[in-house]
């Protein structure tokens, strides 16, 4: 009876359905990774651009994730091969407008664009260029990157030669103050050797 019990409680384990080890959704992209804009609705000075062009830099960078936008796929039409109309390659990326890793200030641009849907307050793109799924994945997702550092940096305005010098006095500046401490740690360190080796200091 009791081998009986240990074979009942042994196959109720083995039926227990297995905990994955690590969820599907923590296996990909972390979206926090990605650059987030600075909360700046108009460009209205050198401070401005100066934030924007930061995250400019970072978000040509990057690459969009597909976890931050809405993936549809179709048919695609016309010439292309045997699996043409016969596999769903055609790729339909739509994101909103109002995204949070969407600046502000571009968002006005954006509304003028062909790839503006008003009525969802969304950009969408599509491509059938090629015959993978992946490809024309990737390839919605670059034009989309495109698009957005496009519009956001229309605003952006480049340095003025006085930006552009007082900036590099400015670097030039507090490299020179670390110099003079990492020099004043170098001389200290130097006495203090110094005293000891002489007996001079307990």
């Amino acid at each position: 009876m009791f081998r009986t019990i240990l074979n009942i409680q042994y196959s109720q384990l083995i039926s227990l359905p297995r905990r994955a080890c690590c969820p599907k959704e923590q296996r990909g992209f972390s979206s926090k990774s990605f650059p987030t804009p600075p909360s700046i609705a108009v460009l209205e000075g050198p401070a401005d651009w100066a934030e924007a062009r930061k995250w400019a830099s970072q978000f040509k960078a990057e690459s969009i994730p597909k976890t931050l936008v809405e993936l549809t796929f179709s048919r695609s039409s016309g010439p292309g091969g045997q699996n043409v109309n016969k596999v769903n390659t055609k790729a339909t990326v739509r994101c909103s407008a109002d995204a949070y890793w969407i600046p502000l200030w571009a968002r006005s641009v954006l509304t003028k664009s062909p790839q503006y849907v008003s009525s969802t307050k969304s950009l969408l793109i599509t491509s059938t260029i090629y015959r993978s799924q992946s490809q024309n994945i990737d390839d919605c997702l670059s034009k989309l990157h495109a698009l957005v550092l496009s519009a956001a940096s229309s605003s952006i305005k480049n340095e003025t030669p006085e930006e552009t010098k007082k900036r590099v006095e400015g670097h030039q500046k507090a490299q020179k103050e670390r110099n003079r401490k990492e020099k004043a740690q170098r001389s200290a360190v130097k006495q203090y050797r110094s005293g000891k080796a002489k007996g001079g200091w307990d």
